[in-house]
């Protein structure tokens, strides 16, 4: 765990600060914490969380994907709107709902002076995400119950595709930091979607997105962002596997119709990509 990284970190029971103790983190207050042996610290308390996160299936299927450079578009801009909008010097970028670290990397190698955390409810994720960088680290926690962050403990704030709590984000937000957010538009991967009867996205996603933040932040940027992509259907396959449609497999049909893929896709990746300031006073 970065030094930086574990200075921002907040005891998850009691918000006080954690430090390393024995193979584990713990607090002034005696709560303690183990890490994993992959390296990520498991800041999950109260009862299991009502969803464990991406399955070991999924977690493979995106790490494929995204390692066979599909989604590079996305990482490398918001690698850019890190570098526009992110800390000049040090600081610790927060990825929640971060899944293998995928962006969290690229955006780290944008701020060569920041230290990064990733955060997500999935051990499966968490897995890869714990050696998605050297100035990173990863931690296990559920986004609805809290992030385990000091108030102010994140200079840049990234929010791709996972869900979202806005007090804590600003709660955990400093003054002069940035939120990223990514949303699929209505658009994304609509080609598919008709030819597979996959879940779709709601027309309403981003209308509610920025319903939800405006008691807590102001947007300052907006862009869509599409790219094309020609998939051999075993790169079709994997894309559906690490998405929401990966829980419907049995249903339908889907994994039938997904097995008898036999030549390539062509779909478009649509993405909508915010940054929001917080709020003040």
């Amino acid at each position: 765990m970065p030094a930086a990284v574990l200075a921002a970190l907040a005891c998850p029971v009691c918000g006080t600060g954690l430090a390393v103790d024995g193979r584990g983190l713990g607090c002034a207050h005696g709560h303690r914490f183990d890490v994993a042996k992959e390296g990520y610290a498991g800041l999950l308390t109260g009862h299991r969380p009502a969803t464990t996160g991406d399955t070991k299936e999924m977690v493979r299927a995106r790490q494929e994907f995204q390692e066979a450079g599909h989604y590079a578009p996305l990482a490398e801009r918001l690698a850019g709107l890190a570098a526009d909008h992110g800390p000049s010097g040090e600081g610790v970028v927060a990825d929640a709902g971060a899944g293998t670290g995928y962006y969290l990397r690229a955006v780290l190698d944008a701020l060569p002076r920041a230290a990064g955390l990733a955060l997500d409810v999935s051990k499966f994720a968490l897995r890869r995400a714990a050696r998605a960088h050297p100035r990173a680290g990863a931690a296990a926690c559920d986004t609805w119950r809290g992030l385990p962050l000091r108030p102010g403990g994140a200079a840049l704030l990234l929010n791709v595709f996972a869900p979202r709590r806005p007090a804590e984000f600003h709660r955990v937000l400093d003054p002069s930091g940035a939120l990223i957010v990514v949303t699929p538009t209505a658009r994304h991967l609509a080609e598919l979607v008709s030819a597979l009867d996959l879940v779709s996205v709601d027309a309403r996603k981003e209308e509610r997105l920025e319903e939800g933040l405006a008691g807590h932040f102001t947007r300052v940027h907006r862009e869509e962002l599409e790219v094309g992509l020609r998939l051999a259907p075993e790169e079709a396959r994997a894309l559906v596997a690490m998405g929401p449609s990966a829980r419907h497999l049995d249903a339908g049909g889907l994994g039938a119709r997904l097995a008898a893929l036999s030549a390539p896709v062509e779909t478009t990746a649509s993405f909508a990509v915010s940054v929001h300031r917080p709020r003040h006073g």
